[in-house]
């Protein structure tokens, strides 16, 4: 199974004018991205608004991706959603040639920890991807169940998306404790992620997705050897001066997580069009906050 390093790649789902997914501009943007050398590439996820796809454009992206990627570094693809939904998407995600999967979320209803990990049990039970569980929204997760998830054979990774750090920290190490040594990867899945990679850092939590890397995959990247190497005054500037602004710009308004990362590389000259309903695409006003925010993060890079 797949081990996962480096800056996770989450491409955007590009929608011509009439609305339709576009995948000749979806390969282009994902050859952009490799280009840039992602440590893998998730794919139909929150940032390519899984929410708002339906089972063949589902097939007709992750398929696009698979054959852009080529083989050059792992393609995740998200399922989630009602369940017989979410097993048809695993399987449609293994005949397309992904070679894993991102959990998302059951649709709408609260649910014990015991149904959860049934829901994955069953997921995962549909092929024999490796998949990786998304702690977020409506599916949270207490190191009992975390536990019992990571059990599963194929579950290979717990990605948060809560921001919980105390209970986070009790997850992984009764999660690693109780696998005694197999493989198994945690990943920070906030938005903007890069906000809180030190935070995350700190309880053991190296990996993370970068929706920066679908429009400014140099400001990512620089801010990711500035982590690892432990330029720490490097690591303040780019959260000064770019990651803080752009989530304050992004807590504005519901959804910008996703419209503002579609939003920017629309700025690097590829349209992928706007975001579907229920989401909405920024302001003028935004776009010009936005746009001034990118010029100070590529600043950083070049300074």
């Amino acid at each position: 199974m797949p081990q996962l390093d480096g800056v996770l790649f989450f491409p955007v789902t590009p929608f011509d004018a009439r609305g339709e997914v576009d995948t000749t501009t979806l390969a282009e943007h994902v050859r952009q991205g490799l280009a840039a050398g992602p440590g893998g590439v998730f794919v139909a996820c929150g940032t390519g608004e899984f929410h708002a796809l339906n089972p063949e454009e589902y097939q007709q992206i992750v398929r696009t991706t698979v054959e852009a990627v080529d083989g050059q570094v792992p393609v995740y693809a998200g399922t989630g959603g009602a369940l017989p939904l979410a097993r048809e998407y695993a399987v449609t995600a293994r005949d397309a040639g992904a070679d894993g999967l991102l959990l998302l979320p059951p649709y709408l209803v609260q649910s014990p920890g015991a149904g959860l990990v049934e829901y994955t049990r069953q997921v995962a039970a549909a092929t024999e991807l490796p998949l990786i569980v998304y702690n977020r929204g409506n599916a949270r997760f207490d190191a009992t169940t975390a536990v019992e998830v990571a059990r599963i054979p194929t579950v290979t990774g717990f990605k948060d998306g809560v921001g919980d750090l105390d209970q986070l920290s009790r997850i992984v190490l009764a999660v690693r404790g109780a696998l005694d040594g197999e493989p198994f990867q945690f990943f920070n899945g906030l938005p903007t992620a890069e906000a809180t990679v030190p935070a995350y850092r700190a309880i053991g939590v190296d990996l993370y997705s970068s929706a920066v890397f679908c429009f400014a995959p140099e400001v990512s990247l620089g801010f990711y050897r500035a982590v690892t190497t432990g330029d720490q005054a490097t690591v303040d500037r780019f959260l000064t001066e770019f990651f803080h602004p752009l989530v304050e710009l992004r807590e504005k308004v519901p959804g910008y997580a996703v419209s503002l990362v579609k939003a920017a590389v629309r700025m690097t000259g590829l349209d992928v069009g706007g975001v579907r309903a229920p989401l909405v695409d920024p302001s003028e006003e935004h776009l010009a906050e936005l746009k001034s925010i990118v010029e100070a993060g590529r600043n950083l890079v070049s300074a």
